[in-house]
């Protein structure tokens, strides 16, 4: 993503449209609301990143089907030159038309339109430079079918998209859809606000028919004849308002002689490499002329130097809540529930209740979210805690002029660290440097994740720390994910029950993706098979990766060889009962009373263990807990999950010891809340002190090639007890260092 720098964050919201509640789709389960379906469909808008156009950050969940949505924002805007009335010259007009077209053509090029362009949301950065705003509320919205507003403005609308009409569903069970507007559309739209540029005035409005009479007359009315006429502006204008079928595209406007001046001062725009791809990452980079001046700015801002992902992040974190800045600029009114009645008539034909609520209609006012609480918050942060040092041996921790606050923070419990701004925007840099230098810097990347990983960069991480590497999207997009195959059925089964309280998961984008990954995983793996509990395993790469599912499938493929190798053949039953052995050897061997009681009462680990290792706990806990289980897991090999199974029966040791079978049947069949944090601390404990013979498997994964380097296995063992023969055969142990929080 693109640094803050000349630009602000902007918050807006509209309804999307209710469903009713008593029907059900094909499968006989409730409709998903339409506010979901848009949630799902937004989350690609966060990785449309260009210079012309505004960044999408966020999107939430309010009430009533209320989503309220961040994003980069400008303060002026092309409403601005027309309310000043001053003439605009027609060199810098034609500059606004080329910068609004790249922002459409790369729009188009992902297979969008904006549909809404108007002058207002045509933004202008300090620079002055074009943003185009809203562009993807056509997109998420599945071309205006899931909002009860119109998408555009008709003083702009092309005259194609006016003559088709507003066309809504009948039935909400079927997927009917309004032909979807094109291209060529929003260039009609274009050449209207640029007349407008022309003729300072309030609103023009053309006909398909006699285009070229209808410029020429109306440029005389308003005396900017010799600017249509003599420049190439008319030449412009008179392409982008031909027909449909005479209208080019904005590339091939781009491409047009007309443009081959102005092009010239606009280099083309390079999508930055991804960590995970076969270009060199370092291809594209710019240094300033003289970065010891950058060093030495005492005013420098160096929160804007920071992507906007970021900053919003920290602006959350700092306490900024999107819908409580709305109704502080009273966007959002609140009313009593009874004056939210719906209008409805007796038999009698009496009326009660209220009329329509044109607050749910669109309100296209973007409130500027201010950034003071979160400056304040970071202003004892040193401009050199921007930029760590990545070779210093003194503290993995950045230096500051609040290294000591830091290092007291790092000692608080794991959730009251996760949030705290000043020490996630230190961790955020941190690791952002270690992952663009991957696999470089992979060691030192194991190393800090010993001690927390940031939210933000979790997914990332995951991948790095499962050793992903290579140009997995290329992988990915070789896999054929659309032949059927007999998995299909039980994969469509499973994936409406997996971790559907997420809305993200549970959203028609998030079952799809969720199709791609496993089916990917099946074709791809033909020695293995598809067990219930393979898409429990997906859902936590696939939240965190949601619009990347090569890097989701990548960590799925990585993870599951080395944490359940051969738990996916087709005639398990001999894996699973060796595991279930070992754990079972695990329990006698740290906790004898507990397991003597649970051999007498017949409760044994096949009766409740087999989901938890099948899905790595996956089906056990909700998504936040296993994030920070597998923060930990990660970190271990194929035996710490067995120590992750002996301290929930500890954290349960009372109420087992006290119950019968059915009791602890019951028990199991509803889990009581399990404290994490406390989990993954006792569960680095048992595994320092349990020895390897006591885990050993023979179904394990093999053991990896020698050429693996000594300083990484002793990174990937960082909590281990790790035994060595010495030369007169006494047994040596070696304790790894483990995170200073979790110590006792």
């Amino acid at each position: 993503m693109f640094p803050l720098r000349d630009t602000e964050m902007g918050a807006s919201t509209f309804f999307a449209s209710a469903l009713p509640h008593d029907v059900c789709g094909s499968n006989g389960l409730p409709l998903t609301p339409n506010s979901i379906k848009i949630l799902g469909r937004f989350q690609i808008l966060k990785t449309i990143t260009h210079p012309r156009l505004c960044q999408y950050v966020d999107i939430t969940r309010g009430k009533h089907e209320r989503l309220v949505v961040a994003a980069e924002h400008c303060e002026n805007s092309l409403e601005d030159l027309l309310r000043e009335g001053k003439p605009v010259s027609s060199s810098r007009i034609l500059c606004i038309a080329y910068e609004v077209l790249q922002g459409l053509q790369y729009m188009n090029k992902h297979g969008m339109v904006h549909r809404a362009l108007s002058p207002r949301n045509i933004l202008l950065d300090r620079k002055g430079h074009v943003k185009l705003a809203k562009f993807g509320l056509y997109h998420m919205t599945a071309q205006g079918v899931d909002v009860d507003f119109p998408i555009g403005y008709p003083s702009y609308l092309a005259p194609e998209v006016i003559a088709q009409g507003i066309v809504k569903p009948r039935d909400h069970t079927q997927c009917e859809k309004p032909l979807p507007s094109g291209p060529k559309s929003d260039l009609w739209s274009l050449g209207i606000i640029l007349f407008e540029l022309c003729v300072v005035c309030k609103r023009v409005t053309f006909f398909p028919c006699y285009v070229d009479d209808i410029v020429t007359v109306l440029a005389e009315e308003h005396g900017c004849l010799d600017i249509i006429k003599v420049s190439l502006l008319g030449s412009v204008l008179l392409l982008m308002l031909y027909y449909l079928h005479l209208r080019p595209t904005p590339e091939e406007l781009m491409c047009d002689c007309l443009f081959s001046e102005v092009s010239l001062a606009y280099p083309p725009f390079h999508k930055p490499a991804g960590l995970f791809s076969s270009s060199p990452r370092c291809a594209d980079l710019t240094l300033p002329e003289d970065i010891s001046q950058l060093c030495k700015d005492e005013d420098n801002d160096y929160l804007a130097e920071r992507s906007i992902e970021e900053v919003y992040y920290l602006w959350c974190l700092a306490g900024g809540d999107l819908e409580k800045e709305l109704v502080n600029k009273e966007i959002i009114r609140s009313k009593p529930p009874v004056c939210t009645l719906p209008n409805f008539v007796l038999e009698d034909g009496e009326s009660f209740g209220q009329g329509r609520d044109r607050s749910s209609l669109l309100d296209d006012t973007t409130v500027t979210l201010s950034l003071c609480q979160l400056r304040n918050r970071l202003k004892d942060v040193g401009g050199e805690a921007f930029y760590p040092l990545l070779e210093d041996d003194q503290s993995t921790l950045p230096h500051s002029n609040s290294s000591s606050e830091l290092s007291a923070a790092a000692n608080l419990p794991l959730i009251i660290r996760e949030r705290d701004t000043e020490y996630q925007l230190n961790r955020i840099v941190l690791f952002d440097r270690l992952l663009k230098a991957y696999p470089y810097k992979k060691n030192q990347i194991w190393k800090e994740a010993r001690v927390d990983i940031p939210p933000l960069l979790r997914g990332i991480t995951w991948a790095a720390l499962l050793g992903v590497e290579g140009a997995i999207q290329a992988k990915y997009d070789a896999i054929d994910k659309d032949t059927p195959i007999p998995t299909d059925r039980q994969i469509e089964v499973d994936i409406p029950r997996c971790h559907q309280y997420d809305e993200l998961l549970s959203s028609p984008e998030g079952h799809a993706k969720f199709r791609r990954v496993l089916k990917a995983w099946v074709v791809s793996h033909p020695d293995l098979v598809y067990w219930q509990g393979l898409d429990s395993l997906c859902a936590p790469f696939l939240y965190l990766n949601f619009n990347n599912e090569a890097l989701a499938y990548a960590c799925m493929s990585a993870f599951i060889p080395k944490y359940l190798y051969n738990f996916f053949l087709k005639d398990n039953s001999h894996v699973i009962q060796e595991y279930l052995t070992v754990f079972s050897q695990m329990i006698a061997f740290h906790d004898p009373e507990l397991s003597n009681h649970l051999n007498e009462i017949g409760f044994i680990p096949d009766l409740y263990a087999i989901p938890w290792f099948l899905t790595m706990f996956t089906h056990v806990f909700p998504l936040h807990k296993i994030f920070h289980l597998w923060d930990t897991l990660l970190l271990g090999n194929s035996s710490f999950p067995f120590c992750i199974g002996v301290a929930i029966l500890q954290q349960l040791r009372d109420r087992l010891l006290a119950n019968g079978f059915n009791e602890c049947i019951l028990l199991f069949s509803d889990l009581p809340e399990i404290d994490i944090e406390r989990c993954v601390r006792e569960s680095i404990n048992l595994f320092r002190w349990t020895p390897k013979s006591a885990t050993y498997r023979q179904y394990a994964q093999p053991p990896r090639q020698a050429s693996e380097s000594n300083s990484t296995r002793s990174s990937m063992s960082c909590f281990s007890v790790d035994y060595q023969e010495a030369p007169r055969g006494d047994l040596v142990i070696n304790h790894f260092p483990i995170p200073h929080y979790q110590m006792h």
